[in-house]
Order: C-alpha cells, then structure tokens, then sequence
C-alpha cells in the first residue's frame, strides 16, 4: 500500500508541474490532462519499433505519416493533402501540405522546422535499413529497390514519388501505419539510439517528461496543423499515462476516477463491471459511459513449425495432427461466455477476423470443439496411453492466464498435458520477435483494413525479427497464392482469393484461434469526442474533458 501511494503522490507532483507549465495559445479553457494506464509498459517512442498497440497508441499522438485512417478504416489525407496513383498501380505521388513543423527540439537549435518531401526520403529509407533492425521494415518489402538504392524520390519540397515492384492494392493502407511516420534526420542524427526517448514527430502531443515504467507525460502542440470546425486541434493540453502492471489496481483507480478510461475487460474486473451478457452493471450507468463495436483483432495460440531451429526440435508441436488436435480439443464458445461475459467472437473460422469482407460465418473451414477428433488425430500422430504425448509448454502473459487455464484444463480431458509459463508482456514480445517460443499465446490487431495484412504472417519471407511471421510457416503454395493477390484488383474476386488462402493457412494449423476480438471502452462521464474504430486505435486530437465543479 505504501508503494501505491508514493506512486500517485509521484503523479499528483509531476501532474501539477506539468500543468503549471501548459501554455496554449488558441485553446483557453480550464487546463485538461488526459489520463490512463498502459500496463504493458512502453520501451521505445521511436515509430520504427511501433510493433503493438501500447507503442502505436503513444505514437499516434506523437507522429504522423502521408495518409490516416478514420473511423470507417478509409485513408484519409494527413501530410499529403492529395495523391496520385498510376494506372498500373506501380507509381505514387503524393503532395504535401506546406504547413506541417516537427516539434521544437536541441536538434534544431531549440526551435523547430517544416516538413518536406525529403523527410519522408530518410524516415522511409530508415525504415527499410537492416541497421535500424526494425519489425517494421516488411511493411515498405514492395517498394522497388535497385543495388539496395530505394525507388523514394522528393521530387521537391513538397511532392514525393515512390514506386513499387509490383502493384500491391493495400499499400495506401500500409503508409497510414505508425511505422511510416516522418521523423527529422538531424533529431536521430543527435540522439542515435537515444531517440527512443527524444521523439521528434509532428503529431498532436509532444513529449514532456518520461520516466521509463513510471509516468509519461505529452504535452499540447500548438503548433499541430490539423483543425476541427475552426477550431485548432488538439483540445487537451495534454496526455499522462501510468504503468500500473495490475489491472484490478488500474480499475480501481478508474472508478476512482483517476483514469479517464480503460480498454477491453480483464479477468480481475469483468465481473464488477459487466453482466454475463455484457452490459455495464447497473451501479456504474451514471457514472461511466461504454462504446463499443468491431474490432480487427483475431486472438491466438501460435505454434513455431521451423524445424531448423534448434529450440523447435524433438517438439510434438512440429507433428500437424498434434496442432489440429489442439484446435479441435477445447470449446470456443463457453470459453467466450464465461470468461469474456459474451465480448467476443469464437474463433472457428481462419485467421481473419470478422469485420473484414472475407469473413464468412459459414466457411467450410476452420476448428470447432469435437474431442473425439482430437482423440483420434492424436492417435494418427502415434501417441497413446504407453506412448503420450511430452507436455507442452504454453507461455503467455497475466491477464490471459484464465483463459489459457481453461484451454488447458479442456486439452488434459483428451490426452494433451499443458505446461503454462507465465512472463510479462515485454519478455514475451522480445522473445517471440526472436523466434524462441515454441507455443505461445498471440494476438493481431490489424494495421491497415486489407485482409493482406493477417495472410502476411505466414508468408515465407516474412519470417522474424524483420517480419511478422512468428511461426515461420513455409509453404510455397500460400506463397505463391499471397502473391498473386496483389494483381487483383476485383473486390469480390479478390475476396475468394483470400478465402483460398485462409483456408490452406488452416489446414497447416499454425495458429489455434481463440476468438475475435470487441472494442470496448469504459469512460468516464466527463470525456467526450472519442470514438472507436475496428483497428481500435487511440485518438485523441478531438477528445475533451468536460470540467465540472
């Protein structure tokens, strides 16, 4: 107890002096901070390693890139107020507006600068650098490269040119991503591997103070070029996240209205706030508002199939029927009931999530709960009761340790005794993007709407650290029906093309998908302007915090 209260006398210090010290020329009402709580922690402020949802909520207000996506998932302009696309999909331009500025920094001599055509050069070129060893260089794998020279032209200050290997119909989707954000040379040229925490961006918040695992505090650009109705964005003076590690102490401090929202629901605090049906328990109605809808989130149990790793051999994982087993051995459905109180999609079908326009409720592949088939392919695997199967070890974060409790409890009743290691959720994110889990609870939340981007985990090239296949599935026939995909054009045919492919991804049993995912957010009553959108990402240039006496 102690700890907790040195820790908000912590905030409630820095909190004052960050208000103290808000200025805001165009937005005169009563200083508002936005709050809330990041339990996954945050080690990086560089777009390049924006790899999960704590990194890209904090870049989204740090930075910006050409194009944006809005509630609907349509790209929108952002920088580039316009873009041209040649007839052959192979060429884009992009014309920039004239009224962007990073924010002031040492780096410029304590003032700031305009964003041009060039920045984009260097922001894209050092994405794609080995040496940057981002997990964000696959996203940019189309642009067309000669002698390791990138086809990224400024053709001046304010028009950029990039042209690609071959046409690739998500790629507007792909530059609304954090990784494609502009960033300054001279900042990275400072900073070096320091620019982690001395982001320079353009975006609607700009850093303040930061002490790693304890507080993060951004402070209002005044600066920023985005405007709402006439009125100069954002409407924050600025935004405080913690690193509360416990969800139910995060919670608690929500209902105590020292956190202005929460994301999701947590085992530790479902039940306190949500019927078994999924409506908000009638003590909270006046006190906290929900929204929710889609989310582009597909919930997994991955499985590494490499067998040229050394950490992958003498697995029982490495055997299909053992994976199909798995899959078919637990029971989506109560497990979406009990444990999620409803929010929630089985996962029965592929890897696609519903939401997207391949999503079909009656596809014709996929895992449901059938026992006696997860009995039987565990015996075409060869094992039986004198020869099990060796216990497999599941690792996985604390808040999804119930549900993996339930999977685990279900494998045992058809021979499948499951080892679960907890970490915590950094350990288990650097260790899956160095391909040293072999059976590992996942997730991926879609960073651009085209169901490509789900169907790139299991193309060859896209192995880790440099890509987001973590299983490092190889199979030539996915390859080359992957890419193939990109001269499609047709919605529809386009459309059963995925649905192809997703079906040949089951059929391997890379992955065991859990569900897909809600959005679901808690907010207090003093919060308007925010909305949800299925890639859920935080967006807070048009949030306000309504004061009340």
């Amino acid at each position: 107890m102690i700890v907790i209260e040195k820790h908000f006398l912590f905030i409630v210090v820095i909190s004052i002096l960050f208000l103290n010290s808000c200025t805001s020329k165009q937005y005169n009402s009563e200083k508002s901070v936005f709050s809330y709580n990041e339990s996954a922690g945050i080690i990086s402020l560089d777009p390049a390693f924006s790899r999960d949802q704590a990194h890209i909520w904090v870049c989204n207000q740090l930075y910006n890139s050409l194009v944006k996506l809005n509630d609907s998932l349509n790209v929108v302009p952002s920088i580039a107020k316009s873009w041209k696309i040649s007839e052959d999909g192979l060429n884009y331009t992009f014309y920039l507006r004239d009224d962007v500025f990073f924010h002031p920094d040492t780096s410029f001599n304590g003032v700031t600068r305009k964003v041009i055509a060039s920045d984009f050069v260097f922001s894209f070129n050092r994405l794609l650098n080995p040496k940057t060893a981002s997990p964000g260089a696959w996203v940019l794998s189309n642009v067309k490269n000669t002698d390791n020279n990138y086809a990224i032209y400024a053709l001046n200050d304010s028009t950029l040119n990039i042209e690609l290997k071959q046409p690739f119909p998500p790629f507007m989707g792909i530059l609304s991503m954090k990784y494609c954000s502009v960033i300054p040379h001279e900042a990275v040229e400072l900073y070096g591997s320091n620019f982690r925490k001395h982001p320079v961006g353009t975006g609607p918040f700009k850093l303040q103070n930061w002490i790693e695992n304890i507080k993060l505090v951004l402070h209002r650009n005044p600066n920023y070029f985005e405007e709402y109705n006439g009125d100069q964005l954002p409407y924050l003076d600025g935004v405080a996240v913690s690193f509360l590690i416990d969800k139910m102490i995060a919670f608690m401090e929500f209902v105590k209205g020292n956190f202005d929202f929460i994301s999701g629901i947590d085992p530790s605090y479902k039940d306190e706030l949500l019927t078994r049906s999924g409506m908000l328990k009638s003590k909270f109605t006046n006190r906290f508002s929900i929204i929710e809808g889609p989310f582009l989130n597909t919930e997994y149990f991955a499985f590494m199939v490499d067998t040229s790793l050394s950490t992958v051999k003498e697995n029982p994982l490495l055997n299909k029927n053992v994976r199909m087993a798995i899959n078919y051995g637990f029971n989506r459905q109560k497990m979406i009931h009990y444990l999620r109180n409803g929010i929630g999609t089985p996962g029965t079908k592929g890897i696609i999530p519903k939401g997207m326009p391949t999503f079909d409720e009656n596809a014709g592949y996929g895992y449901d709960y059938e026992p006696e088939k997860s009995k039987k392919l565990i015996k075409d695997a060869g094992y039986n009761s004198e020869n099990p199967i060796p216990e497999i070890t599941l690792v996985t974060t604390p808040d999804y340790l119930d549900l993996c409790k339930f999977v685990q409890s279900q494998l045992k009743d058809v021979g499948i005794k499951i080892n679960i290691e907890v970490s915590p959720a950094a350990t288990v994110r650097e260790m899956k993007a160095h391909s040293k889990l072999n059976f590992f609870r996942a997730s991926w939340i879609a960073d651009y709407p085209d169901e490509e981007n789900y169907l790139s985990m299991f193309y060859t090239k896209n192995f880790t650290p440099n890509g987001p296949n973590y299983t490092h599935l190889s199979n030539p026939i996915i390859d080359s029906l992957y890419l193939s995909s990109f001269n499609i054009t047709d919605v529809n045919t386009r459309i059963r093309h995925y649905r192809t492919i997703d079906s040949l991804i089951m059929e391997e049993a890379p992955v065991a998908v859990l569900y897909y995912d809600k959005v679901i957010r808690f907010i207090q009553k003093d919060i308007t302007g925010m909305t949800i959108n299925p890639i859920n990402m935080l967006n807070l240039e048009k949030v306000k915090k309504v004061h009340t006496d």
